[in-house]
């Protein structure tokens, strides 16, 4: 049955609420470009995600139909300059997946890994042959691509992978397993991360759709983010050209590059999922009525919201100034490990406050905040859980690293 027949005290996300939780006008921090960017996002979000997107959800199924209207918004490639790529502002990049993360986490998501993961990677350490062979097309979203760090047996201790790289006449065979791979089961390229066998150290590959030897499968059952298509990728003998190998990746520390980049959009993700959030709970509260008055008017529920409200000012002025500070080169490891880390924790706090706020209807996905609740829980711990993201913050202010296993004693 339609929920507006079921239920018609509300109006359901199918009809996004308006933007209501920029309450210390933020928005003048940002250019007249940025604005543009927010806006045409926001306003693509409203109109062409949110009547769709919860039965999508409901099937953990991928929005095929979506991707023209997510191309037309000229974000793909983000801060990438030339190539068919928008060149935007780090804010405005950042703005970006979180307006789209305001209505649907998973499309962010979508978005983050194909353009602040893969592309980002080919941008950074990829060649000029390659950037002109793969950019144009994933900027335009003719192609998708997705990254392939994590294994099965290797997740925050991502740089101990066990993938190997073997060099053979005119290109590598790769060997190994990667798991939580987003995109994976459509997309047209991969870049793949795999510890060459003669140096060592960690290489990167763009391992083309349809390889003989490479395999991706749906990882089923997720309670979150289940419009993304994780993967389980499995590489047997795969031959990879000497053309398609990333010369721009020697060790992890070049990985680590990337990543440092990224975290500054997965920052933002939680900043987005909880202005959404808000912004339901705030049109929810004065819609649904109870004793005879709308919720909005009980004090228990005007604290909880201004919290949530609190929650969104501080999460924004953080992520702006992290990007601020990437703009001038001053972003550190640790400050961007800080924000993602400190933003998904307020977000947590927030969402559930969402929850309580929605009573029953907090549990269906259809009045967005269910699904936010949810979604927000594999963005907690990708790209680094809170610990390691934590940690990693804490060596840098301390200089001493806490979560290197400890060396083993010598047998006596």
């Amino acid at each position: 049955m339609n929920i507006s027949l079921a239920f018609p005290q509300a109006t359901s996300a199918a009809k996004f609420p308006p933007s209501v939780s920029d309450y210390y006008q933020l928005d003048d921090l940002l250019t007249p470009e940025e604005i543009a960017v927010r806006v045409r996002v926001r306003d693509t979000a409203e109109r062409e995600i949110a009547p769709i997107i919860a039965r999508y959800w409901e099937r953990a199924e991928f929005p095929f139909e979506l991707v023209p209207s997510l191309a037309k918004l000229k974000v793909a490639g983000g801060t990438i300059k030339g190539y068919g790529c928008p060149g935007l502002s780090v804010v405005g990049s950042a703005l970006a997946m979180a307006e789209i993360a305001r209505v649907d986490a998973s499309c962010s998501t979508f978005m983050m890994v194909h353009t602040c993961l893969a592309m980002l990677t080919i941008a950074m350490c990829g060649n000029k042959n390659q950037k002109e062979r793969y950019l144009p097309s994933l900027a335009s979203l003719d192609r998708v691509s997705c990254w392939a760090l994590t294994e099965p047996d290797y997740g925050s201790d991502a740089s101990s992978l066990s993938t190997i790289a073997t060099k053979v006449s005119g290109g590598w065979i790769l060997n190994g397993q990667k798991r939580w791979i987003g995109n994976s089961t459509f997309a047209d390229v991969c870049v793949v991360f795999a510890r060459n066998t003669q140096t060592n150290e960690i290489n990167g590959f763009l391992v083309k759709k349809g390889s003989p030897g490479y395999s991706a499968k749906k990882i089923e059952n997720k309670i979150g983010l289940r419009i993304v298509q994780n993967g389980d990728i499995i590489l047997q003998n795969v031959f990879v050209p000497d053309e398609d190998r990333l010369s721009g990746i020697n060790s992890f520390k070049d990985t680590a590059k990337v990543l440092a980049v990224s975290r500054i959009v997965v920052a933002w993700q939680p900043i987005g999922i909880s202005m959404g959030v808000y912004d339901m709970c705030h049109r929810y509260l004065q819609e649904r009525k109870q004793f005879g008055v709308p919720l909005a008017s009980f004090q228990l529920c005007q604290e909880k919201l201004v919290r949530m409200l609190g929650n969104i000012q501080a999460m924004a002025l953080m992520g702006w100034r992290l990007c601020k500070l990437y703009e001038a080169g001053k972003m550190t490891p640790g400050q961007a490990s800080l924000a993602k880390a400190w933003n998904t924790l307020r977000a947590r706090e927030t969402v559930a406050l969402g929850r309580e706020l929605l009573g029953g209807n907090g549990i269906v996905a259809d009045f967005l905040v269910a699904k936010a609740f949810c979604d927000l829980e594999p963005i907690y711990t990708y790209e680094g859980t809170y610990e390691v993201n934590s940690l990693v913050t804490g060596r840098e202010v301390t200089g001493l690293a806490s979560f290197k296993a400890p060396k083993r004693r010598s047998a006596l």
